[in-house]
């Protein structure tokens, strides 16, 4: 099992969070995931959610990361100042984004992240401050693009960058490819290597478990698998189409 940089106590099995419910937080922490992404990308997700999330992740023990909607300081900042284990952040093309959203993760002189000593991350200011200055956090890049892809020897290799993500269904599309392209394959290739030399782990995002081991098979350090909406809605189609089907037997 590989564990994510930076102090994440993380493992190979994640899932994206998209309701605002915490229940589904606890609920991925006792089926057993390793870590939860909570998207604030892809959702109507606010910061507040986030926050409670993060807490119920944080007490028990799940690692709770968050994708965060853009580059921005202000959302990175608030996210890891709520507690967060650290940041996806989405369509990391250039070396020069990488660094930007590196410093937005990290405190003067390392970067440009304000001090919020007060915050969960400074357990409301009962932390030390030198511990939470040090305290550690997972700066993940998304590659999502053929710029990305082309830059991910450069982009993987920049002190700060803890971890890559994957996107192959934005990359595909950016492409004008079918997502299990050769094309596509081919830039997957050059990431996985891109990723081996630096030093840090390389993830993607799968539908289904089969698709998930796959990945893994494929080279892939960790697999963030399915949401707690698609598993919801999986569930319950599955109960509506075996009762559809028993009452079919039946007449």
């Amino acid at each position: 099992m590989t564990r994510m940089r930076d102090g994440i106590n993380g493992g190979t099995l994640g899932t994206w969070i998209k309701l605002a419910s915490p229940e589904s937080v606890e609920i991925m922490a006792y089926a057993g995931f390793d870590f939860v992404v909570i998207d604030l990308e892809h959702t109507t997700l606010d910061l507040g959610a986030a926050s409670t999330h993060i807490a119920t992740a944080r007490a028990l023990g799940v690692d709770p990361l968050v994708r965060v909607p853009d580059h921005g300081l202000s959302v990175i900042q608030r996210v890891l100042d709520a507690g967060a284990a650290g940041v996806l952040v989405p369509h990391v093309d250039t070396v020069e984004q990488a660094r930007a959203v590196v410093r937005a993760t990290r405190f003067p002189p390392r970067g440009d992240r304000g001090s919020g000593g007060t915050s969960r991350a400074g357990r409301w200011g009962l932390l030390p401050r030198a511990d939470y200055l040090s305290a550690p956090v997972l700066c993940v890049v998304q590659l999502e693009s053929e710029a990305a892809m082309k830059n991910a020897g450069e982009i993987l290799a920049l002190d700060g960058v803890g971890a890559a993500l994957v996107g192959t269904a934005d990359l595909s599309m950016s492409m004008g490819v079918a997502a299990g392209g050769d094309e596509v394959d081919r830039l997957v290739t050059s990431a996985l290597e891109a990723a081996a030399a630096a030093g840090i782990p390389i993830g993607t995002a799968s539908a289904t478990s089969d698709q998930a081991r796959a990945a893994l098979a494929r080279g892939y350090d960790y697999v963030v698998v399915s949401n707690d909406t698609s598993i919801l809605a999986a569930g319950s189609r599955a109960i509506v189409n075996a009762m559809k089907l028993a009452e079919g037997v039946a007449r």
